[in-house]
């Protein structure tokens, strides 16, 4: 059975994630440009979806880079929606639009109705939260945007249930505003041919319809649907603000995105990735030839090696299923992950990166001279898609804003 622990290091031997406010900022201007070339009429809303810890970023750190530039801020949490509000108090900043995508309850709900951060309304469960808003007795109703399924599957009202079952908007109008409504894509980046999405956006806009039919909103709806893959290849998708998610972090949503959106637009925009990884080693040293490395002994040493033992492993979210295909940088060189992964430890070869047994810094994601490695390739190693190494990087990780 394996194990480890991360002992008694110095904080100088932990890793930590870098986040570069420049790379953010470029990224949000692409997609400020792009809109400004291909949108046409008045301009859309540009948001920032901080869920996911802001995708594995880090929320707290991302927050203040990200709030003067972008127009609405999408949380997933009640929590972390009332945070924005905090920070914006402590700092003296105007109020940007939050919206929280999760699921809320009703007493979070009033709290949310109390700070003007809006939510979203997603099924029947809502029903109970409109006499606990009313019993509040709140200066302002609850900002609420609906949720259409139009064919994920997963939240929101299908066509069916509008407008049967979204009476108690009406019914509790006092205390629900009508602000909102949007939907989410099933199957835009997986695909170069978007006739699903297609049917989407015929379904939302009948929605969309519908709502308004029913509720007569003072003012017309906010619509939106397009996340980082629509936002890229479906200008028709855009409508009134876009939600911009893995490619405000300068990842592109997939291969397929990157294909479309030259098809789309003709030329590219360039994203640049915000956070690089890096690793203080905790020793480096010479093992001689015919020794094994790491748990399970699964790699022996055909030459005498000098390896660097970096005090990360999976738990910092550093993926196991990246064992002997992985690879790390040291003074722009690639060196390769030796045997497993462990819990808090990983050990590559630096033989060729290094004249010596002084401690080196290795690069887990980023880019180091000529050299990167990108969340995309970490992501192949380990059979999985990049959204989930990102996401998966450790809170408790260090983060250091650069520019």
């Amino acid at each position: 059975m394996e194990h480890g622990g991360r002992g008694g290091g110095s904080p100088a031997h932990a890793s930590w994630l870098e986040l570069s406010a420049s790379a953010l900022r470029h990224n949000v201007e692409a997609f400020r440009a792009l809109e400004a070339a291909t949108g046409g009429g008045s301009p859309r809303m540009l948001g920032a979806v901080l869920k996911g810890n802001a995708y594995g970023h880090g929320l707290q750190e991302l927050l203040p880079l990200v709030h003067p530039l972008v127009d609405v801020l999408y949380l997933i949490t009640p929590q972390d929606g009332l945070a924005v509000r905090a920070f914006e108090r402590e700092r003296g900043l105007s109020p940007r639009q939050v919206l929280v995508i999760g699921a809320i309850a009703p007493d979070e709900a009033v709290a949310l109705a109390r700070e003007g951060v809006d939510a979203v309304v997603a099924d029947l469960s809502w029903k109970e939260a409109g006499p606990v808003l009313r019993a509040a007795r709140l200066e302002r109703p609850l900002r609420v945007h609906v949720h259409i399924d139009t064919g994920l599957g997963r939240e929101g009202f299908t066509l069916e249930q509008l407008p049967r079952d979204t009476g108690f908007l009406s019914e509790h109008r006092e205390v629900f505003e009508l602000v909102g409504a949007l939907s989410h894509f099933s199957n835009t980046e997986d695909v170069t041919e978007q006739g699903y999405a297609l049917a989407q956006l015929e379904a939302f806009e009948t929605g969309v319809s519908r709502l308004v039919e029913q509720l007569s909103p003072a003012r017309a709806p906010q619509r939106h649907i397009a996340a980082s893959a629509a936002s890229l290849v479906l200008p028709r998708a855009r409508y009134d603000a876009l939600r911009v998610g893995i490619s405000l972090y300068g990842l592109w949503p997939s291969p397929e995105t990157r294909l479309s959106a030259r098809l789309v637009l003709g030329e590219l925009p360039t994203l640049k990735p915000v956070l690089a990884w890096r690793c203080r080693s905790q020793v480096v040293k010479w093992l001689p030839s015919g020794s094994y490395v790491g748990y399970g002994c699964t790699y022996r040493c055909s030459e005498p090696t000098r390896i660097a033992v970096l005090p990360v492993g999976y738990f910092d979210g550093y993926p196991r299923l990246v064992s002997g295909k992985a690879h790390v940088l040291v003074n722009g060189r690639r060196c390769p992950v030796l045997g497993r992964v462990m819990m808090n430890h990983l050990i590559a070869d630096v033989t060729r990166a290094t004249a010596d047994e002084r401690p080196v810094t290795a690069t887990l994601l980023g880019h180091d001279g000529d050299e990167a490695v990108s969340a995309e390739a970490l992501a192949g190693w380990a059979q999985t898609i990049h959204y989930e190494v990102v996401t998966r990087l450790g809170a408790h990780l260090r983060r250091v804003v650069v520019d």
